[in-house]
């Protein structure tokens, strides 16, 4: 008989009853959930198929739509992380050889460019500095140029902290049969987003931001327009756990299995919307504006200046320029390990130049911004 190897002793002397710090995530996200998003997670579990279950992934989808302002029939929650969901929409959307135009403003539209290019599209991309939008005229003159099948933005650029306009950018795709699909995962919840008015085709987010849910279960959207692309396309999905026309069957009316869902998951998701849905999704919205600006005032009292303009920042996440001369980085890990408060640093081009404060969800409250001020007055360097 085989006999199963050991726990080494070292492993042994760790295995100590789970103990994990209490931290305010004001970082790009996680961000810390509401108690009561936590008490749902501790519900009992029921079965991925039971009637119960199914009513709440049908109530999980309505609060989708009213926090997206949109009709979609097809809205779901992909089990996964934001990535996953950004990854379903690249995956249905396209088929080999499609034309698809990225706006690259950030690490995301990177990261868009990569996924696209690995299903096997002709990828074109235009770019803008980081921590700048584009304008109508310059989407405008890349549509025409390239004459796009899919047009994919950033709305809200975690690597920036800028929020990109939508205005106006349906009607030039519509004039040349392309489809308008966005990130959304750091606006969901906390930035206004109207799908259907702004003729989104495609749209993706998470759940650990302005959800103010763990991650783990990730709103995902489709519109007609794109649905009847999807369906009438020659070939198969080529991811099969993202390939929303055997998602579809589970999420519709047919409820034929497709995976064990996250249940404990969803249970947190759907607490979340609730809470949304209960504040209003206009006062959500209002709540993280005044808060994002009672937070670029007070970096402003310390000398601090942000790194967006100030009509293209976004309320939940803000970019924090690290004063000349000092270690961000250093900064930053004081925050953690003597203060327990987390916040981001750069990525790509800014990494070592700014930190990401995010005000999201639960924690898009004064007492947030207050709290980190007190700390920053006492690791900063003094001038």
């Amino acid at each position: 008989m085989t006999q199963a190897i050991s726990l080494k002793t070292s492993q042994k002397l760790n295995l100590q009853p789970l103990n994990m710090p209490n931290r305010l995530l004001l970082g790009p996200g996680p961000s810390n959930a509401h108690p009561a998003v936590l008490a749902a997670m501790n519900t009992v579990p029921v079965g991925h198929l039971d009637p119960t279950f199914l009513a709440l992934m049908d109530e999980i989808q309505s609060l989708l739509r009213y926090v997206w302002q949109t009709d979609n029939p097809m809205t779901i929650a992909v089990s996964g992380t934001g990535t996953a969901a950004m990854e379903a929409t690249i995956a249905n959307s396209i088929e080999p050889g499609d034309v698809i135009l990225v706006g690259v403003m950030g690490y995301f539209g990177n990261r868009l460019v990569d996924m696209a290019g690995r299903y096997g599209a002709d990828v074109r991309t235009i770019t803008k500095p980081w921590g700048q939008v584009f304008s109508l005229d310059e989407l405008k003159t890349a549509i025409e140029t390239h004459r796009p099948r899919i047009l994919a933005l950033v709305h809200a650029e975690t690597s920036t902290g800028a929020c990109q306009p939508m205005e106006g950018v349906a009607e030039l795709c519509q004039k040349y049969g392309t489809l308008l699909l966005i990130d959304t995962v750091t606006s969901l919840g906390g930035v206004p987003i109207f799908l259907d008015e702004w003729g989104v085709d495609l749209a993706y987010s998470c759940s650990q931001k302005g959800l103010g849910c763990p991650p783990g279960a990730s709103p995902f959207t489709m519109s007609a327009k794109a649905m009847e692309k999807l369906q009438n396309r020659p070939t198969k999905v080529q991811n099969w756990y993202l390939d929303m026309n055997l998602l579809g069957k589970y999420w519709g009316n047919e409820r034929v299995y497709h995976h064990t869902a996250p249940i404990n998951m969803y249970y947190a998701l759907r607490e979340s919307l609730r809470l949304i849905a209960e504040e209003g999704i206009e006062n959500c919205w209002q709540r993280h504006q005044k808060n994002a600006e009672y937070l670029w005032e007070s970096m402003e009292s310390l000398g601090l200046t942000m790194h967006v303009d100030k009509q293209y920042r976004l309320p939940t996440l803000t970019t924090v320029r690290i004063p000349e001369g000092a270690d961000g980085k250093a900064i930053a890990r004081r925050l953690l390990d003597e203060y327990n408060v987390e916040v981001g640093g750069g990525l790509g081009e800014l990494a070592g130049k700014v930190w990401r404060v995010g005000l999201m969800g639960y924690n898009s409250r004064p007492e947030s911004v207050d709290t980190l001020v007190d700390v920053l007055r006492q690791v900063l360097p003094k001038s």
